[in-house]
This record gives C-alpha cells, sequence and structure tokens, in this order.
C-alpha cells in the first residue's frame, strides 16, 4: 500500500509575496494615522493641563486678592491642583504667567499646545 505524496500542499511563493504586500501596505497606511492621533491626543492633553493651571491660578488669585498683572506663586498654585503640578505628554514646560494671562506651553501654538 503506497501512499501518493500530494505536490500541492503548502502556499506557493506568489501567494506569500500577495500576503506580506498585502500586511505592509496595511502597516504604511496605519502607522501615520496612529502617529497623527497620539499627536492629537497629546495636544488635548497638554490643552487641558493648561486650563487646570489657569482655574487654579485664578482661584488662587482670587483667594489672595491678586490683581491682573501680580506675579504668581506657583508652587501655591499647584497646591490647589488635586494631583500636583501638570507635566505636558509633549515634554513641553508650561509657564503660569501673571495673573489675567493664560498660562503657556514651550511647544508653543506651533504645535497647537495653546489656550
Amino acid at each position: 500500500m503506497r501512499i501518493k505524496a500530494n505536490s500541492s500542499s503548502g502556499f506557493t511563493l506568489i501567494e506569500i509575496m500577495i500576503v506580506v504586500a498585502i500586511i505592509g501596505l496595511l502597516a504604511a497606511i496605519a502607522i501615520p494615522n496612529f502617529a497623527k492621533m497620539r499627536q492629537n491626543a497629546q495636544k488635548q492633553a497638554c490643552i487641558m493641563n493648561l486650563q487646570t493651571i489657569d482655574s487654579a491660578k485664578e482661584a488662587w488669585a482670587a483667594e489672595n486678592r491678586k490683581a491682573n498683572g501680580d506675579a504668581v506663586d506657583e508652587a501655591a498654585v499647584n497646591a490647589l491642583i488635586k494631583k500636583g503640578a501638570p507635566e505636558c505628554p509633549a515634554g513641553g514646560t508650561y509657564s503660569y504667567n501673571a495673573v489675567g494671562t493664560p498660562p503657556t506651553c514651550s511647544l508653543g501654538a506651533a504645535a497647537g499646545h495653546t489656550l
């Protein structure tokens, strides 16, 4: 009793190349979109941090009867923020600025990190 070998088992080189090409095409589309979504999420988180700083700064100014243009005590403002001093997720640094002036991120308006 002989068993006949099946010569058509497995994938051909062409089939494998087509699958690899499709995976490469999907990766070429997905990776830039993922990077863009990550950048957008970092920008939105930075804007939320700036709003938190601005709210805490205004509360601090009201409690301490500070007028527009007065210097801000960053440590006292950070004490009003439950999680402490926020950090820019994209690596920027925050400037609290004077009372009445919105806080800024070092990445600036070009990256969309502004109020």
